[in-house]
């Protein structure tokens, strides 16, 4: 899959084309490339004066007030020497915290949610007028919930584009890939705030239909009506977590306790970027591993410049400390669990892929390497990956994606007398649903006029996760005491039972299906008089 910029005399040819764009939303830096319609070339935009190089734009924005029409965007912010101020005009890191309802932070203009609205819609005032976009595709982390995907549904929602699809940024990375059809590959996606584990398989071969995408939606399209072949891309197992780069500089920072540290988190952007500036020199493979590297903060919050200083063999010795590599086998545990399940084993795979900005991190590659030998590891370029491997989508594909945490119903037990969770869809089951789940429920007190459904999502079996402590990300134990199934949250839904049912009396039979939006769809039947419910959604599952 190539890549290419337009020649001079090309310009208006390349303007006229109709065809995708690719938008991947990064926590530093969100990748925006196009590909016509009949042409296999990947275009990388240059987005003046917003992007820093061809597809590249940082993610920030600067805003004097929400209702501004004028915003410093990517570049901009960075040029007009702001990209290291704590004002609250100032919004950047706001990926992670998309769609958790969680407020402006330190008096920002914006809520994360509308910064990263705002972002979109600024890249796509920027993109050629002459290029007809008939259709965008989105990139989102595994470990995003239907709120965040809902958020990017609603965000791109007023730039009127026919067509809006979703896709997981390791399944994307692995389109982009070029591995041909047949392989199964492990993607393996570090970025600024998430990292996602992925094992693909890109069905095809042997006289079957190659993959085009994983497609997790089209806007108003119902696929299973289209009349062109379904063809199929299957995710094996899958994994992820809201850990980062920027966590890493984090974590960097605090090991070296700098003189003048800032108390207030507003304080502390300097220093962070100085440490993403050290941590990215120490990635390099030109330096050895006792060499000291420094790297100077300074900012309007800071009463002197303050030197950062690290050695990459002090580096590669804090990120085991900070657990990342535990937590990095527990993800790939859970990864490969799910595969075994659909039959795929570990000497199965083709190659291991790395994408994201980690993919810079030589412990990362070597961990990797050691972890999955004898499997090939693939650095394709890493910030690029993603989108061009969303550009593959086309309608007409099917899903074929699997739970990455499952459903299940709250029940009334009579022999003991207390409610439990019972399982609908367990993690690591494939979606769409290829038959129903049937329960029927029964009545537990006289007269009984409604049943009430309630659903729960199942922890995931991690053995590790990441807490905020005192500001700080840290890989913690999972506590095995907790909880088995968290009631997920909203209103629940309530069935009235026509006529009353009394207690031990089958009164409603449910069943159950998961489409192909991810959105669980439930009838029912009256087992007393035949009666019918219209088919309602009780939601999207992940």
């Amino acid at each position: 899959m190539g890549m290419a910029k337009p020649l001079a005399g090309e310009q208006n040819l390349y303007l006229s084309r109709r065809g995708t764009l690719a938008i991947d939303l990064g926590s530093s830096t969100t990748v925006v490339a196009f590909q016509a319609t009949d042409q296999g070339r990947i275009d990388l935009l240059e987005l003046e004066p917003i992007s820093r190089a061809a597809g590249e734009v940082p993610s920030m924005l600067w805003l004097e007030s929400p209702e501004s029409g004028n915003a410093l965007v990517g570049r901009q912010v960075i040029e007009s020497g702001l990209g290291h101020c704590d004002a609250p005009q100032l919004h950047r890191d706001f990926k992670r915290l998309i769609g958790q309802s969680v407020p402006s932070q330190w008096g920002q203009r914006l809520s994360p949610d509308q910064a990263g609205a705002r972002l979109l819609q600024e890249i796509w005032t920027r993109v050629p007028r002459d290029l007809s976009i008939e259709r965008l595709v989105l990139t989102a982390p595994v470990e995003s919930d239907a709120l965040y995907r809902q958020w990017l549904l609603n965000a791109c929602a007023p730039l009127q584009i026919p067509e809006i699809a979703l896709v997981d940024e390791p399944t994307a990375a692995a389109l982009g890939a070029g591995l041909p059809a047949g392989a199964k590959l492990l993607v393996v996606d570090l970025g600024g705030g998430t990292l996602d584990l992925s094992l693909v398989a890109l069905e095809g071969g042997e006289g079957r239909a190659a993959p085009l995408a994983q497609l997790l939606r089209f806007q108003s399209r119902n696929l299973t009506e289209s009349r062109q072949t379904l063809r199929q891309a299957r995710v094996l197992g899958k994994a992820g977590i809201a850990l980062g780069g920027r966590d890493l500089d984090r974590w960097l920072l605090d090991d070296l306790q700098p003189q003048g540290l800032p108390s207030s988190e507003r304080g502390l952007t300097a220093l962070l970027d100085a440490a993403e500036r050290l941590k990215c020199r120490l990635s390099s493979t030109a330096i050895s591993d006792d060499e000291e590297l420094t790297e100077l903060a300074s900012g309007p919050d800071l009463t002197t410049p303050t030197p950062l200083r690290m050695n990459r063999k002090r580096f590669s010795a804090l990120l085991k400390e900070r657990g990342l590599f535990e937590l990095l086998q527990d993800l790939l545990d859970q990864t490969l669990r799910a595969a075994e399940v659909q039959g795929c084993r570990h000497s199965d795979l083709n190659a291991v892929v790395l994408v994201g900005g980690g993919a810079h991190l030589p412990q990362l590659r070597d961990w990797l390497s050691s972890a999955m030998s004898p499997i090939p590891l693939q650095t394709p370029p890493p910030m690029q990956a993603v989108a061009c491997g969303a550009l593959s989508l086309t309608p007409g594909v099917r899903i074929l994606d699997l739970l990455q945490r499952g459903i299940s119903l709250r029940c009334w037990d009579r022999r003991s007398n207390r409610h439990h969770w019972h399982p609908l869809f367990v993690a690591g089951q494939p979606w769409p649903s290829s038959q129903p789940f049937e329960l029927v429920l029964s009545a537990s007190t006289v007269d009984q006029a409604t049943l009430e459904l309630v659903l729960g999502e199942p922890e995931l079996e991690a053995r590790h996760e990441v807490r905020l402590i005192d500001g700080l990300p840290q890989v913690v134990q999972r506590n095995s005491s907790s909880s088995v199934v968290k009631q997920c949250p909203g209103p629940s839904f309530k069935l009235k039972l026509k006529p009353p049912g009394q207690p031990g009396e089958d009164c409603l039979k449910l069943s159950f299906v998961i489409d192909e939006h991810a959105d669980l769809i439930m009838e029912c039947e009256d087992l007393r008089t035949g009666s019918r419910f219209e088919p309602v959604s009780l939601g999207t599952v992940r």
